[in-house]
This record gives C-alpha cells, structure tokens and sequence, in this order.
C-alpha cells in the first residue's frame, strides 16, 4: 500500500511539472558531455600507468565530446560542438572519419537523415531509425532540476556503430553462408524525464515516454548538463541534403573496402599497381 502510494505520488509530480509540448512552435534545446574509455587491450597490458595517461590525454579530443539537441515535438538535430585539439590547435580532421555526424530524426516518419564525411568524400546517410525494446524500470533520479526513469535494451551493436571502424571486425568476420554466426549485441542504459514528453534523445537513441537525458553503451556515457526549453533564438531543424546518398549498412561496406583497400595498398611500392609485374 505504502508502494502504491509513493508510485502515485511520483506519477502526480510529473503531471504537475510537465512541460506543456502542445504548443505549436514548442522548441527545446539539450546540451550533452560525452566521455568514452579506450581500451588498450594486449598492447596497454605492457604499459605503464604513465603512458597509459599520456596517451589518454593525447586522445582526450576524441574521447571527449560536447553535443547540442535541438528538438520539437517529432522532429530533432543533433549535432557536435566544433573544438580545437588539444595538441596541435587544429580540428581533429582525421578522427571525424569515424565519428557521427550531424543528424536528423523525424519520429513520425521513422527516419533517420545523417551526413558523413569520409576521407574528403560526403555522403547522406538515409534510413529507418532503429527499433529499440526498452525495458522500463522503476528506478529513478535526479539529473539537474528533472527526475528521470530508467529503462534498459539489448541492440545490435553494428545498428548504432554503422559509422565506426574497428580491424577487429575484420579478423573476426566470419564467411556470409556461415550460418552460426552470432550478432554482437550492446546493452544500453537510459534515463529519460516524463516532464519533457517528447520521444527523442541524442544520437539514434530514442522512443522512451520522455526526453533521454542520459545514455550509457559499451565504453561511453553521454550526461546532458543542460536544457533550454523555448529559447528566445529558436534554431532551424532541417535534415542535411549534401552527399551522395546511401543506407547504413552501404555506408559501412563503403569504409570497410576503404581501410582494407589502404592496408594492402600500404606495403606495395610508390607506384606499383596490383597486379603489375
């Protein structure tokens, strides 16, 4: 009885300080710090703590990121903030490869519209947004002034790294007609704010009963330290419509035949083609 109580308290509470989303030209902005760990595997094991920490600052561009959400009530923009390396004072160009890029969801549409720059050539990535089973648990914080639920899924980890690379994927690539082959899966913790109840959240994340202020999935956690609801400056949401289009598993194939493409090409002497004698 006591349980049921607190639950229905709870239940009021969001209804008192949700924000009210039916407002035609409803607009919110959320602001996000990413953070990921790099696992050094074999190699760190004959590291010393020192070289550890050096090479985590050197990385510390890449592990650490800022992003910008700007959503209405079935459309979003997620972006990254732009910032100098830490080293050289230059943006870090190389590692934008395998980074996502400026993102649109449309929730009513089901679709995902991303632009990716890949060694100078752009593409416009076109797809469904990924179905996602939430489990909801009663869990529940504080994350600033906005109480969050927690809920949890089990994805496809190629369906959210379609733009990343990783040379383990190719050695444990298993033939096509190999029908044993299992689908590596990641679990993915969220915590999301009935107050702001619109389905949208960074990344491709998305489909809770409110906006995701906080996901962590494999190495990385992503923590939104900030929301302006309506602000003065309303920003535009619009899908990106440079680049050759193309569907995530096109564009992953396209970097995969890239890189080994690169690395056969990279013992071979200036000149020499496949082939020639």
């Amino acid at each position: 009885m006591k349980r049921s109580s607190i639950f229905l308290s709870i239940v009021f509470l969001f209804g008192v300080l949700s924000i009210n989303i039916h407002a035609q030209e409803f607009q919110g902005k959320a602001y996000y710090f990413s953070k990921s760990t790099m696992n050094l595997g074999n190699w760190g094991a004959r590291m010393s703590e020192a070289q550890k920490k050096q090479i985590q600052e050197r990385l510390k561009n890449r592990l650490e990121k800022k992003y910008i959400l700007t959503f209405n009530k079935q459309e979003s923009f997620f972006k990254e903030e732009d910032k100098l390396d830490a080293i050289s004072g230059a943006t870090d160009s190389w590692g934008k490869n395998f980074t996502p890029g400026n993102s649109y969801k449309n929730i009513k549409t089901n679709t995902l519209i991303q632009n990716q720059e890949f060694y100078g050539k752009r593409f416009l990535v076109k797809d469904s947004l990924p179905p996602i089973s939430w489990k909801l648990a009663a869990e529940s914080k504080q994350i600033g002034k906005y109480i969050c639920q927690k809920a949890t899924a089990m994805v496809p980890t190629a369906a959210f790294q379609w733009y990343n690379f990783s040379w383990g994927e190719i050695r444990n690539q298993k033939p096509a007609n190999d029908v044993t082959k299992d689908v590596a899966m990641t679990e993915i913790e969220a915590w999301y704010t009935p107050q702001i109840p619109v389905s949208q959240g960074p990344l491709e994340y998305w489909g809770l009963p409110g906006l995701i202020l906080e996901v962590n999935s494999g190495n990385t956690t992503m923590l939104c330290y900030k929301i302006v609801i309506n602000p003065d400056e309303k920003g535009s949401i619009e899908a990106p419509s440079k680049g050759k289009i193309v569907a995530k598993q096109e564009y992953k194939q396209i970097i995969t035949n890239k890189m080994k493409e690169m690395r056969d090409n990279r013992g071979r002497p200036s000149g020499r083609r496949p082939g020639s004698r």
